[in-house]
């Protein structure tokens, strides 16, 4: 006789290979399952009745409408497994759902004027990075702000090969996007900084191996670092920090260029960026109805008005010294547009001039 306990276990020892981040999600539901149920519940008393109560039971808990919407089209995988084994005739958690919570509640565009509060809060260079990479070039945090890696950028061609941990398993572990102008400034800073050997954008040794941990990406300190830059920058907190960055970038490139185009960008489908990124804002609407008298032009693709330093990086090796003095709060520098038609994705011999060590 066929436990829930058993199906839990049945179910997770079926899927050795799934990725560390989704099985402590599975887990997450079968221990609501045996705590619903119990360890020893048998499979085959559980009914439509029972299912409905395991719904309810997940309400008392005062979970969010969308992770309770999850946690049952989880349950009823777990089920399916059990129908597909034989344990039982029919899975009972068919048509027992419940309706996630609106996204837009948990959205927030983060301004230019916003962001650039935020840089200028930043405690060093490696902060002013992270927060760039995930709103002038729409990377996700930690996972592939934390994976970027120099060899990936080609500056020459304008274009930047970022790593994508939570696509890998897809077929699509990575993907090109341009160099923008925006976000250009904050790479120049991050190069200048960098040591001697230093393979990653982020120092390696600074948040890669926390963020990376068993159970897959998770946020390490980085949140916690983050809200105290938002309070510094005086700023109201927002739902999903640092989602809302890249989603403010998808956001303005939408304005911009086809939505298709962006989603190849981002890495994100249409119905993703239209359900849980792209957002309408005010000056959308005065754009449209002729109200703006200078339309506003898109943070992510225009280089700062102000700076010193043009140009390209020169291609040769660089030396770095010692020790690196301390920059700025923010740096601010002019350069020429790039590019952005997808380069190669064989740029070893583009990048190769830049490897640092």
């Amino acid at each position: 006789m066929t436990t829930i306990g058993g199906l839990c276990d049945s179910f997770l020892a079926a899927h050795p290979t799934v990725k560390p981040a989704t099985l402590v999600v599975w887990g997450q539901v079968a221990r609501c399952l045996r705590e619903c149920f119990g360890e020893t519940h048998p499979l085959r008393t559980i009914g439509r009745v029972e299912a409905e109560a395991f719904r309810q039971w997940l309400i008392d808990r005062k979970l969010a409408a969308t992770t309770i919407h999850k946690r049952l089209q989880f349950a009823r995988t777990f089920f399916t497994h059990a129908t597909r084994r034989d344990m039982i005739p029919r899975n009972p958690f068919e048509g027992v759902t419940h309706k996630s919570g609106d996204p837009r509640k948990r959205q927030h565009y983060v301004t230019e004027e916003e962001t650039l509060r935020l840089i200028d809060a930043a405690p060093d260079w490696v902060w002013r990075t992270i927060i760039a990479l995930a709103r002038f070039g729409g990377l996700r945090t930690p996972s592939e702000t934390s994976s970027l890696q120099w060899a990936g950028i080609d500056w020459e061609r304008g274009t930047v090969t970022v790593i994508s941990p939570k696509t890998e398993g897809h077929g699509q572990g990575q993907r090109i996007i341009p160099l923008f102008p925006r976000l250009r400034p904050y790479l120049d800073e991050a190069w200048d900084m960098a040591k001697e050997g230093q393979t990653h954008v982020i120092p390696e040794t600074r948040y890669l191996p926390a963020a990376n941990g068993p159970h897959g990406w998770v946020n390490c300190n980085l949140r916690t670092t983050f809200d105290r830059i938002i309070d510094l920058a005086r700023l109201e907190p927002w739902p999903r920090a640092f989602h809302a960055l890249r989603a403010s970038c998808e956001s303005d490139l939408a304005r911009e260029y086809p939505i298709t185009t962006v989603c190849k960008w981002i890495g994100n489908t249409v119905a993703i960026a239209a359900r849980h990124y792209v957002q309408v804002v005010d000056e959308d609407f005065r754009r449209a109805s002729g109200a703006a008298q200078n339309p506003a032009q898109n943070p992510a693709q225009y280089a700062p008005k102000s700076g010193g330093k043009g140009g390209y990086k020169k291609q040769q090796k660089p030396v770095f010294p010692e020790k690196n003095e301390p920059l700025l709060p923010c740096t601010s520098v002019q350069v020429e547009a790039a590019g952005i038609e997808p380069a190669s994705r064989d740029i070893s011999m583009q990048a190769s001039t830049r490897v640092v060590g």
